[in-house]
């Protein structure tokens, strides 16, 4: 007699049956109402709500090409509970342009603004694909989701999870600076979906045995023209050989690659280009407010250290060029205390920290200074009011990505950019690009200079002079290695004056350029005439200057880079202003005084007359050369040659052990440099890898914590290495050398000094 079944076995049987019914439905429904090939969705006018969704008789189902609610979509009961869990109802632009044509199974190229929902688009065609394919852990990984940057991978990870929690698959998140490289080996090869950097994925293929992606059914590039790029080049090449061709792939980026070498590359079969807000008026966001300033290299600092301390309660996310210039603009401001918490986020800090100042910044007011690691794609939940980037990007795309981290979805945002006058050409590329960027001036009243202060605290704090000298030299590099010549040159940069800007005593060497730097800047009539608002008299202006460049950049600014400000108060609390006001060229000079005197160095004229030395005998009068050493009982003034020869040898032994002693400093002294460079390289090493504890300690206990060590400090005993001599040597000499009060008493002083001024 048969056991009866129990009730957890037939439940199971239940839900796959329910779950092959379901997936047959879904298949016919997708089949049905496939669009055309080419076509866009956003033509067709949006479904009514009260419209049927599914299954309307035995052979007919409803249109979900005109969708513009995620049920009215041919999605699995799993996808559309996560979907409502989450608080997705309605789709964005790109969602109902883009999903129709992911679900049928076509390879698709998506591009849209910052902000616009992009990561759904690729998130529910992925899961969709492996449930109807009914993908279990034995089948392997089915999806991989390639990310350029740590941050982001972590965010589209966490929204795979939060709308895929209903479904049975396995992910991971497979990305750099982890040290759990062997627990993933173990592991990866039972996972579904892959969420990942193009490193870390590419290691795992090396390096981990029977890693296998064979049977790969969807691929997604999220920011798939920065993952195409140089940077990624060649790790890119080696995963797209290890993949098999018949898949699904899908790229997305707010700036979309067109370039038949990149998509050759992927071996896309007919991709479906969408782009949604190609016919836009603008390439950003409708909700943001793009402003430019002309702003000096050396008034930078002062002039971001002004606007943080006239926006204290706004979220600020700054950009700056290198590692470097967000080390130090974040150790000097905060040590400065401008009255807001700061932060720092670059690709040298370990993974965790990263992280953590990430989720922060969307907690909390604070001014975030980062590099072009958190442009891209980075979703702060509407917390981020300004974007301010004090470095020009390297191209229009660079731009879009940063202004993009504001005003996303619906919400309101600011940016404002500062613009050196030999990078005024980018101000032309931007209205090209259909970006609508007003051109403001700073509230005079407002500015302060913070060349002084940085003096000071580079004095005061030795380690932060190194960082100041890094910084000046990474930026110099950056812009030494800019592709756009007719924006970034390095050689109209004003470096002197940058330099004194950082509080730097003297001007680092700046060994990779071939020749010698030179102040080019744009001429003082341009900078005045690019501060007029009156364009047509601008323009009239421009025409009496000799440089053909700076009559093209003023008369490409046209009157729409002008506006007003809305109230007095507006314009009287805030530091940028758009109204007529007497500009002044940088900031309030009176405030701080200067730190150096930046006149041309004096030129030595090595022709000058050379004195000549004259010999005078007890009564005054003038002697002959070498009369020292004549016969003076003779009488004739003839040189004794014995003598001669004697005091000869006498002094070529002299030179001889003056030679010797030179030589054992010389090496002494080499010794000395290079354990010095040695130690300087391991601190250099240290401090690209540890975790500059940048997070959320106080200042003032920081400071009384730097203080209390400075104090508790003990004059150290000179530490020779390699050294020649013994220490009961050193000791002797240093006997001999010194002179102080305690060791020689003050007759023999007298005595030591007659008798040195009489053997002279």
């Amino acid at each position: 007699m048969r056991k009866p079944k129990s009730k957890k076995s037939f439940f199971r049987k239940q839900r796959r049956l329910s779950e092959v019914e379901e997936i047959e439905l879904l298949e016919s429904w997708i089949g049905f109402g496939k669009p055309d090939s080419g076509s866009n969705p956003l033509s067709i006018s949006p479904l009514p709500s009260n419209a049927p969704i599914g299954r309307i008789d035995d052979d007919s189902f409803s249109s979900y090409c005109g969708s513009t609610k995620f049920d009215q979509l041919p999605l699995s009961n799993k996808t559309k509970e996560g979907l409502n869990d989450s608080k997705y109802i309605t789709m964005t632009e790109v969602q109902r342009a883009s999903l129709p044509h992911a679900l049928c199974g076509r390879d698709l190229l998506g591009a849209a603004k910052t902000g616009s929902g992009k990561t759904l688009a690729f998130i529910i065609p992925v899961l969709e694909k492996l449930y109807r394919a009914r993908w279990g852990p034995e089948d392997g990984v089915g999806s991989i989701i390639i990310s350029p940057t740590r941050e982001l991978a972590c965010q589209l990870f966490e929204v795979l999870r939060s709308v895929g929690k209903h479904h049975g698959f396995s992910a991971g998140l497979l990305i750099g600076g982890r040290k759990d490289v062997d627990t993933e080996k173990k592991r990866v090869n039972d996972l579904n979906i892959l969420v990942c950097t193009p490193g870390r994925l590419l290691q795992h293929m090396d390096e981990t045995p029977s890693f296998d992606c064979s049977q790969l059914q969807v691929l997604v590039l999220d920011e798939a023209d920065r993952i195409l790029d140089v940077g990624f080049k060649k790790a890119v090449n080696a995963i797209i050989s290890q993949l098999p061709k018949q898949r699904q792939t899908l790229l997305f980026s707010a700036t979309q690659t067109k370039s038949v070498q990149d998509l050759a590359r992927l071996s896309l079969k007919d991709p479906e280009y969408l782009s949604v807000h190609e016919e836009s008026v603008t390439a950003t966001p409708n909700h943001l407010l793009q402003t430019a300033m002309i702003v000096t290299l050396d008034q930078k600092l002062g002039m971001l250290w002004s606007f943080i301390k006239a926006h204290l309660n706004s979220n600020i996310l700054v950009f700056l060029s290198s590692c470097k210039q967000v080390k130090f603009v974040y150790e000097a401001f905060k040590k400065l205390r401008p009255g807001i918490p700061l932060k720092c986020l670059h690709g040298r800090m370990k993974q965790g920290k990263r992280m953590g100042i990430y989720s922060q910044i969307c907690e909390k007011r604070s001014v975030l200074f980062s590099t072009d690691v958190a442009s891209r794609g980075l979703d702060f939940n509407k917390a981020v009011d300004w974007v301010v980037q004090v470095d020009c990007p390297e191209d229009v795309a660079s731009y879009i990505h940063r202004v993009g981290r504001t005003a996303r979805y619906h919400s309101r945002g600011r940016s404002v950019i500062f613009l050196m006058p030999s990078e005024t050409e980018m101000l032309v590329k931007l209205q090209a690009a259909k970006i609508p960027i007003q051109f403001i001036k700073a509230n005079t009243k407002r500015l302060q200079s913070v060349s002084g202060l940085l003096a000071s605290l580079l004095v005061k704090y030795p380690d932060m002079q190194s960082l100041a000298q890094r910084a000046f030299i990474t930026y110099l590099r950056s812009i030494y290695l800019q592709k756009d010549k007719e924006v970034f040159d390095v050689m109209k940069l004003p470096i002197e004056e940058f330099s004194a800007s950082l509080g730097l005593p003297m001007t680092p060497k700046v060994r990779f350029m071939n020749q010698k730097t030179k102040c080019k800047t744009v001429p003082e009539e341009a900078y005045n005439l690019l501060q007029d608002n009156d364009v047509k008299d601008t323009v009239s202006k421009a025409s009496l200057l000799q440089d053909n460049a700076v009559k093209d950049i003023v008369s490409k600014i046209s009157r729409e880079n002008l506006a007003s400000v809305n109230s007095k108060e507006e314009m009287e609390d805030s530091l940028l202003l758009m109204k007529d006001t007497p500009v002044q060229r940088g900031v309030n000079e009176d405030a701080v005084p200067s730190t150096r005197n930046l006149k041309k160095k004096l030129k030595i004229n090595v022709h000058r007359p050379v004195g000549t030395r004259i010999v005078f005998d007890e009564e005054g009068n003038t002697l002959p050369p070498l009369a020292a050493l004549a016969d003076t009982k003779a009488g004739n003034g003839l040189l004794q040659l014995d003598i001669v020869k004697d005091r000869y040898e006498k002094v070529k032994e002299e030179l001889k052990q003056q030679d010797k002693e030179d030589k054992r400093q010389l090496h002494q002294r080499l010794r000395e440099n290079r354990t010095k460079k040695k130690l300087k390289l391991k601190r250099g090493r240290a401090e690209e890898e540890e975790d500059d504890e940048m997070g959320e300690e106080d200042n003032s206990a920081s400071d009384r914590e730097e203080t209390g060590n400075r104090s508790t400090k003990t004059k150290r005993s000179k530490i020779y290495f390699d050294s020649d001599i013994d220490d009961n040597e050193r000791k002797e000499e240093n006997d001999k050398m010194s002179f102080g009060a305690d060791s020689i008493s003050l007759e023999e002083q007298e005595a030591l000094a007659l008798k040195l001024i009489w053997s002279n």
